[in-house]
């Protein structure tokens, strides 16, 4: 399967920072990178600096929500990209886990591409709004696990209205 538009665009670093700034600015202000998206996977990254921190010397839980949220929306908007007929996306509900102090480079990834493409299928199919847990693990840079994001995401063919 080759590579969409929105694959293309999600992997130029250039591209990507410019539709974080008009789109999502507070993901621009992060820092957060794409650094990989295929049909199965995303991978994210966010960095602990001066804008990203808590007053506990780590990485502010918001910021390491936003990454992996956009590991697993990536894979969404992937796949709804230039859908016929279109999907509409909607997180309804997150959990999370944390396991330490996420300082340095902190990298969230999702692999749950294919349980997305089975949601978007249902929704297609019966019209319905469909949900599913989209899971995503952020790692530190001794790839110790930080934190574990599951964001529930709600897929529906948009109506004509």
């Amino acid at each position: 399967m080759s590579d969409s538009k929105f694959q293309k665009l999600a992997n130029n670093s250039f591209l990507f920072r410019l539709y974080l700034l008009k789109s999502l600015p507070m993901a621009f202000i992060a820092g957060i990178r794409v650094k990989e998206l295929t049909q199965e996977k995303a991978i994210t990254t966010v960095k602990f600096k001066w804008l990203t921190q808590n007053p506990f010397r780590s990485m502010y839980f918001a910021c390491e929500a936003m990454a992996a949220e956009m590991s697993t929306g990536l894979l969404v908007m992937n796949a709804i990209y230039k859908s016929s007929p279109p999907i509409s996306m909607l997180i309804i509900e997150n959990k999370a886990s944390y396991y330490k102090k996420a300082v340095g480079e902190i990298t969230f990834t999702c692999i749950d591409g294919k349980i997305i493409s089975e949601i978007i299928d249902k929704a297609k199919q019966s019209g319905e709004s469909i949900s599913a847990d989209i899971k995503s693990v952020g790692v530190d840079e001794s790839g110790d696990k930080v934190a574990e994001f599951i964001f529930t995401w709600s897929l529906k063919v948009k109506s004509n209205s």
